[in-house]
């Protein structure tokens, strides 16, 4: 089970190589790569980083290539921009599939499911009946009730 800081800390992690491989990372093999999770060890000293790349699986293989030769320099970034870590993480890059996953799973769901009529505005529902509590339209009080009846 890890710590709330290790939690909070591979959040900030997982957001600053995001910014790091949109803005500064010009390799032309790291296509359209999103992280998911950054696991962050008891020390805060190792992070696994899950990637998701969507492509086919050789385009998937070079973008995490792409980021391990990149790795120096985003870690030198990540020690730069995390001033209130001691130490730069070492990172590790992994693959996740789930997005892919759940897309390939969309997907067969759409050819299961029967179609639905391509109708854009569906019947609008009726408005609840009005209440009928006295006629003047709150609960009645104690002397009302007995009034009405």
């Amino acid at each position: 089970m890890t710590s709330y800081r290790a939690d909070q800390v591979g959040e900030q992690v997982r957001e600053e190589i995001m910014s790091i491989i949109r803005r500064d990372l010009k390799d032309p093999r790291i296509g359209f790569v999103s992280i998911t999770a950054v696991r962050m060890s008891p020390d805060l000293r190792q992070a696994r980083v899950r990637v998701s790349v969507l492509g086919k699986p050789d385009e998937q293989q070079a973008s995490i290539k792409g980021l391990v030769s990149a790795k120096g320099v985003i870690r030198h970034e990540l020690g730069r921009r995390l001033q209130n870590l001691k130490f730069s993480p070492e990172l590790r890059f992994e693959l996740d599939p789930s997005i892919e996953y759940s897309v390939h799973i969309s997907e067969l769901l759409k050819e299961v499911l029967p179609a639905t009529p391509s109708d854009p505005d569906p019947p609008a529902a009726s408005p609840p009946p009005p209440r009928e509590w006295g006629g003047k339209g709150h609960l009645p009080v104690n002397g009302e009730e007995e009034q009405q009846r």
